[in-house]
């Protein structure tokens, strides 16, 4: 399969090209970004001499190009939901890694986002590309248009549902306490991600203003089948790569941790990319680092009768490029561990 990938010069484009430099089954036919449009790969990222020297293209340089059979979008949001339109009449297929077409209601992605949203006959044929909720509907051969899940709603969300699904959780005492490693800002350069403002430093942001609140309500709704309200706050942390998610709510019956841990076995049981751990012990963000892994530790606090869930990813992988791959696996009927069984980095 030929793919394409649009904003090939940011962290999440770059993680594609890694990740897919691995894949049996695709031909990277173009590299595309905007703005460093007409230098090399190598010029932005020298870690891929002797390994990708292709040039970065402008776009009307794919829009010709009727070779390619798939498109990842690695670009800011409120960019795709102008761009995918044309490339899905094309007969493209599209992964979209921005938050365009991630909210089904238009009016809530103009309230979070800021900016108009993309037309509602192409959100409502987005499918949520969450790989281990959404398996079934994204292996449906009429799937053209996917809307990989933001990377703080993927640590949420896999930490969360098989609590919420059973129903042992009340929804509306739910609390999300989450930090990312500063790669999770993006490449551009902006004043708080710079050496001097986040070293030895870590600040909240967004208080509930979070873009991803609609995202994580949204499914939680879906799974539980009632409105759900979340509290959540997210923090920056002085590292690069990783997002660790401490999620507490309240017990609706009394359960052990030992149990708890048996629920989430099995529900996960199938799924090669969650990890559970065993009662005691807690996940770390470096145990995931530079993998398609989700790490899930849980406890029962009996004094405050309350669940504590730590889920840990890599923002740049599971979080945005290898969930994505996941997903280009699932909808081309392979593995859908293909070209991501990558041991985490260590130490």
């Amino acid at each position: 399969m030929k793919v394409g990938i649009v904003g090939a010069n940011g962290y999440g484009g770059a993680e594609l090209l890694r990740l897919l430099h691995h894949h049996p089954y695709i031909e990277i036919e173009n590299v595309v970004s905007h703005s460093t449009k007409g230098t090399s790969l190598t010029k932005q990222y020298p870690h891929f001499t002797k390994i990708n020297n292709m040039k970065l293209e402008d776009l009307y340089q794919i829009e010709i190009n009727e070779e390619i059979d798939l498109l990842f979008f690695s670009t800011p949001s409120g960019v795709t939901k102008e761009m995918i339109p044309y490339f899905l009449e094309k007969g493209k297929i599209c992964i979209d890694l921005s938050g365009d077409y991630r909210l089904k209601d238009g009016q809530l992605y103009e309230k979070w986002y800021k900016k108009s949203p993309a037309p509602s006959y192409y959100l409502q044929k987005a499918v949520y590309g969450l790989c281990e909720v959404n398996r079934k509907q994204l292996q449906l051969p009429e799937v053209k248009l996917i809307a990989n899940p933001g990377c703080y709603p993927t640590a949420t969300l896999l930490g969360l549902i098989p609590a919420l699904k059973e129903k042992l959780i009340d929804p509306d005492s739910i609390i999300i306490d989450a930090k990312s490693g500063v790669s999770g800002a993006g490449r551009s350069p902006s004043l708080g991600n710079l050496f001097a403002e986040i070293n030895e430093n870590m600040k909240a942001y967004k208080l509930g203003e979070h873009q991803h609140i609609p995202e994580i309500e949204q499914v939680l709704e879906e799974v539980y089948g009632e409105g759900v309200n979340i509290s959540f706050t997210t923090h920056l942390i002085p590292m690069t790569r990783g997002i660790m998610c401490t999620m507490y709510a309240n017990l609706t019956k009394e359960i052990t941790t030992e149990e708890m841990t048996n629920i989430y076995r099995l529900a996960y049981e199938d799924e090669h990319f969650i990890r559970i751990y065993s009662p005691g012990e807690s996940p770390a963000t470096k145990n995931v680092s530079g993998s398609n892994f989700c790490d899930i530790g849980l406890k029962v606090d009996k004094r405050t009768n309350r669940l504590i869930i730590v889920s840990v990813i890599d923002n740049l992988v599971k979080g945005a490029a290898g969930q994505a791959i996941q997903n280009m696996n699932l909808i081309n009927g392979w593995d859908e561990r293909t070209g991501l069984e990558i041991v985490p980095l260590f130490p």
